[in-house]
């Protein structure tokens, strides 16, 4: 009889569930970072961009904001 050489591989660990399309940003309503933020609007100059806010998950659902990937 044989015996193996080397250990069986040990099963992976999956990593921590995430929500979609979430990003670690600063949130600009709470003004501190979070691991749940979301792009909320886009900030245009003329034909130029001029930037970007996310918001977290909380401040999503306080003020009503809806996430860019989202709006129709």
């Amino acid at each position: 009889m044989t015996e193996p050489t080397r250990a069986p591989d040990a099963p992976a660990i999956p990593a921590p569930a995430q929500p979609a399309y979430s990003t670690y940003a600063w949130c600009s309503w709470h003004e501190d970072f979070s691991g749940t933020c979301r792009l909320v609007q886009i900030i245009e100059l003329g034909s130029a961009f001029g930037g970007s806010l996310f918001a977290c998950a909380a401040c999503r659902a306080e003020h009503g904001l809806v996430p860019v990937a989202d709006q129709p």
